[in-house]
């Protein structure tokens, strides 16, 4: 079964304005928050949506409900909306709230890299989350490993809804790390990751559930 993922990275939230690392923890959306995410819904308007996606924070929460409130009045059938952490952000652990060049400094420092695109550039995506871990005191931080195990028990929450047909769209709020690190796994050469994508922004994947999650992902489009 084939499905398409509409991942929208939810509005801006406080924690973004402040640019702190915002993982687990909740912080609401600003009034740019809100717009960002009526701006996603009128991107994506025109598709009946057969299921719909986001963690269980406060803010993919909020920016579902304003997508689907204006897909409803465009004349399309809601779906119930399924919040689960497994669609959470990663986990920053001590780290949480803190601001992101100083966490990501206490992260990459001790390695010889002290801002988050150096770490990126030395060591990948894995080196961001097993520093950060190593760096936390309690280490509660996510694993590259703990991390993955999570988000692919996302994608198989989505394979094993039944009501689900292939060719389907799917709505799919999502978070800047986590689309980032979707698009560092699975996105062919070509695309410019070295910024996050956007609030509000919207990444189309094809989800092929019969494969196994290496080979299940392809991407159509990032950060529109």
């Amino acid at each position: 079964m084939l499905l398409h993922l509409h991942l929208v990275r939810h509005g801006q939230t406080y924690f973004n304005r402040y640019n702190r690392l915002q993982g687990w923890s909740n912080s609401p959306l600003t009034k740019a928050g809100l717009a960002d995410a009526d701006r996603a819904g009128e991107k994506l308007k025109d598709l009946d949506f057969a299921a719909a996606y986001c963690s269980d924070t406060t803010r993919a929460v909020e920016t579902a409900r304003r997508i689907l409130d204006i897909n409803e009045q465009a004349g399309h059938r809601r779906p119930e909306l399924t919040d689960d952490m497994r669609f959470r952000e990663q986990f920053y652990g001590y780290f949480e709230g803190q601001d992101m060049a100083m966490a990501w400094w206490a992260a990459g420092a001790p390695h010889g890299a002290k801002t988050y695109n150096e770490i990126v550039e030395r060591y990948g995506l894995k080196g961001t989350r097993d520093f950060l871990k190593e760096a936390d005191p309690f280490h509660d931080a996510e694993s590259d490993a703990e991390y993955w195990k999570r988000v692919e028990a996302g994608f198989a929450l989505i394979a094993a809804n039944s009501a689900l047909h292939d060719g389907d769209d799917v709505l799919q709020i999502s978070h800047g790390n986590t689309l980032l690190s979707l698009m560092h796994r699975f996105a062919p050469a070509g695309y410019d990751l070295s910024q996050r994508p956007a609030n509000g922004s919207v990444t189309t994947l094809d989800f092929d559930t019969a494969k196994p999650i290496g080979e299940a992902i392809a991407v159509v489009a990032y950060n529109q």
